[in-house]
């Protein structure tokens, strides 16, 4: 059993693990560090207690580590990094594809007003329900669904993240992007997937940007039909 000091200890390591990547991607970003508000909210929320128990001990490597149904939770540096990009307000409502234990969703719950978050394997969902809901995460909805077709009955989002990758965008996510909002998404083939930051500007027009590769499982694509 791992004594809350040693959580505490772990958790500064990956706190000056993520400043360092930081630093490292700092030409890409354009900046030598990540938002304050980003680094407080990661360091508030507990990994160990987003893990499956037997991994706790692991939780603050920079690691990803495995929930179980093939899925992993994402290593702290990337849930940091997509995160800073979409330079969340306290105003906004995002939108997250990929549920899962419920990790990511507790770190945009610090800093958005609204998060709603689509699962598509009951069980994770319904685990991450409990962990959200037991460290106060009373902000973040969820629904268990196909994340390509997004959640269009609470659209548009300011924001959105996904941590599934398609070989492109989905369109109903685009669509679901407020004008002047950001989403991050990794996407391409399993081999050759990037980190995409896309922009809407206030006129409907979409941009996209490479940001570093990155290794995600892949979003299921609906039957065609």
């Amino acid at each position: 059993m791992i004594a809350p000091e040693e959580f505490e200890l772990l958790r500064r390591h990956m706190l000056a693990e993520i400043s360092a990547g930081a630093l490292h991607v700092s030409g890409v970003i354009g900046k030598p560090a990540f938002d304050q508000r980003v680094m407080t909210a990661m360091a508030k929320v507990p990994r160990h207690e987003f893990v499956p128990i037997e991994l706790q001990a692991y939780a603050y490597a920079n690691i990803p580590l495995p929930i179980g149904f093939d899925k992993t939770v994402s290593q702290p540096f990337i849930v940091a990094l997509m995160t800073d990009l979409l330079e969340i307000g306290a105003g906004d409502a995002v939108l997250e594809i990929g549920t899962g234990l419920g990790y990511h969703a507790a770190i945009l719950a610090q800093l958005a007003d609204k998060v709603y978050s689509v699962e598509i394997i009951d069980e994770l969902a319904r685990q991450a329900k409990l962990r959200l809901e037991r460290h106060g995460c009373n902000n973040v909805e969820l629904k268990i669904a196909n994340g390509y077709h997004g959640w269009a009955e609470h659209a548009p989002f300011d924001k959105i993240v996904m941590a599934a990758a398609p070989d492109l965008i989905p369109a109903p996510l685009l669509q679901q992007l407020k004008a002047g909002g950001k989403m991050v998404a990794p996407a391409g083939l399993s081999d050759a997937q990037q980190l995409m930051l896309v922009e809407k500007d206030a006129g409907g027009r979409v941009r996209m940007r490479e940001i570093l590769p990155v290794r995600f499982s892949q979003l299921e694509e609906p039957e065609p039909g």
